[in-house]
């Protein structure tokens, strides 16, 4: 029996510092995430509060397509970083442009939002605590969709220059995980704001 544990190949163990990539997004999400978390607590604190219209339920439409559309993406950026990891660089081009429009829609989706209650309802930032807060907490998480569409489209112009190939695999990988993240963080907005709010 010790013979046989003798010529059994022996397993090296090693383990290896995660990369500075990963490491760096994870705390940028998590500082992110704390930030997000300080708005949500004051839309649901000062919910219901407020003395003059109008209210949540009154002007508030649930973005049901343009949600659908910011969550698919989190599909397609995941098929784009396959395919370049797969050294499928043209694949990679559609998955990855197909993630930028569908982020540009519900952009696009939330502008159209904004512009109706303004001019249609009258509903402004400083209408009331419910304006304050609302466009306060979306209007955050639109500006991180902005910012990551901006990476996004400086990624597809390096790619349609051909200096994106399968050794940058890691990086966009890394970009991924933000633009997952501002997914993640719609989920808890949408619940809050169309969900929980009216």
């Amino acid at each position: 029996m010790s013979a046989n544990v003798m010529t059994m190949p022996q397993r090296e163990r090693t383990w290896e510092l995660p990369s500075r990539g990963h490491v760096a997004m994870f705390a940028l999400i998590v500082a992110e995430s704390a930030i997000f978390v300080i708005f949500v607590v004051a839309y649901l604190f000062y919910l219901g509060k407020s003395l003059t219209g109008p209210t949540p339920k009154e002007v508030l439409e649930v973005p049901i397509f343009y949600s659908i559309c910011l969550l698919s993406s989190s599909i397609t950026i995941h098929l784009a970083v396959k395919a370049l990891r797969a050294g499928n660089v043209g694949s990679f081009r559609a998955w990855w442009f197909g993630t930028i429009v569908l982020g540009a829609a519900f952009l696009y989706g939330t502008a159209h939002e904004w512009h109706r209650l303004i001019y249609k309802d009258g509903l402004t930032i400083s209408t009331n605590l419910f304006g304050t807060t609302y466009y306060s907490l979306v209007g955050l998480h639109g500006f991180h969709v902005i910012v990551g569409l901006i990476c996004l489209s400086t990624v597809m112009a390096f790619a349609l220059l051909g200096d994106v190939q399968q050794h940058h695999t890691y990086r966009v990988d890394v970009l991924s995980l933000y633009w997952h993240f501002v997914d993640v963080v719609w989920v808890v907005v949408f619940t809050v704001v169309y969900i929980i709010g009216r």
